[in-house]
């Protein structure tokens, strides 16, 4: 008898949607606990800037994988991956629900689809090579290069994009495996959830942006630029600094940009960052869109959900006995 798979309920999508508040309704109804997959709440003190849920927010409901791991202490998909799989495992175990909440894309699929990761082959030489032929020869022609050994790896990789092309090279050179090869052998294993995955959007895309941009406010009406100035002053600055919300403000803390000049450009990357989160969701066809200009209040918005939700488990059960 095949082993019964563990259901989860995700909400996902770009920042400012509300995912926090509907994850903690979801899981007072369900009787669930939330588990975040925000690759930048993982990390101790980067609290405004990320938007970790405050206590307040929370209502009483766990919250796993925030604010554990060190602001200077290397990361991974795979290492979020290993210690989500144990903390999903034991609520489980609990006789608990599990809500998955967040907006990086990549924590997301890379758990659901149980993507599996292979030993971590880094040759720092090689790489520092790579680098440097970037410089000097351009990264067109490191494009180039991995196009003729992995084709399709280079279809899907913009120039711009740097870090990745440079990545999918040292693979090859590492393993002997394209970067392609290896991400067919990472799927051959079946996903041990069930997942009901909603994405938070809205139809009038300006209705998003006007919510990305009060948010914002409030976070520096909260202490934001405190918290970048700590980060830009200590030596945590290689992690943080990727964190939108602090880069934007360092112009002003070095004196080299006025603080609204700054604070315009917070928003606009803010509100870049939402599209290319909704653009990687949209990639999945599996994740149900629910629209939250839709709906008048924040109640409205919940029922919906719950009957996709409900809708999602008639039809799974309805597969098992047909």
């Amino acid at each position: 008898m095949a082993e019964s798979k563990i259901p989860i309920i995700a909400v996902v999508g770009p920042t400012a949607s509300g995912k926090t508040s509907l994850a903690v309704e979801l899981c007072k109804h369900y009787g669930a606990e939330a588990v975040s997959c925000d690759s930048m709440q993982i990390y101790k003190g980067m609290d405004i800037a990320t938007a970790k849920p405050t206590k307040d927010e929370m209502q009483g409901i766990p919250h796993h994988l925030i604010g554990f791991a060190e602001p200077d202490e290397p990361f991974s998909v795979a290492k979020y991956c290993e210690l989500a799989k144990g903390v999903i495992s034991d609520i489980n175990r609990r006789g608990k629900k599990v809500v998955l909440v967040g907006g990086t894309g990549l924590y997301y699929s890379s758990l659901t689809d149980n993507i599996e990761f292979f030993p971590d082959e880094t040759d720092f030489e090689y790489r520092e090579q790579l680098k440097k032929r970037a410089e000097t020869e351009g990264i067109q022609a490191l494009l180039d290069e991995l196009r003729i050994v992995d084709p399709e790896a280079a279809a899907n990789l913009h120039i711009n994009n740097a870090g990745r092309i440079i990545r999918a090279l040292e693979i090859y050179h590492s393993t002997g495996k394209t970067k392609t090869m290896q991400n067919e052998l990472s799927r051959k294993n079946p996903t041990p959830f069930s997942t009901v995955a909603i994405c938070l959007d809205a139809r009038n895309r300006q209705f998003l942006y006007d919510r990305i941009n009060r948010r914002v406010d409030i976070m520096l009406e909260m202490g934001l630029l405190d918290e970048a100035k700590h980060f830009f002053e200590s030596s945590l600055g290689s992690t943080a600094g990727q964190a939108i919300g602090y880069k934007e403000l360092y112009p002003y803390l070095k004196g080299e940009k006025s603080l609204n000049e700054c604070i315009e450009n917070l928003k606009m990357q803010t509100r870049r960052y939402a599209k290319r989160q909704l653009t990687w969701f949209r990639r999945d066809e599996k994740i149900k869109f629910v629209y939250i200009d839709d709906y008048s209040n924040g109640k409205e918005l919940f029922d919906a959900v719950c009957k996709i939700i409900e809708r999602s488990a008639d039809n799974e059960r309805q597969g098992q006995t047909s």
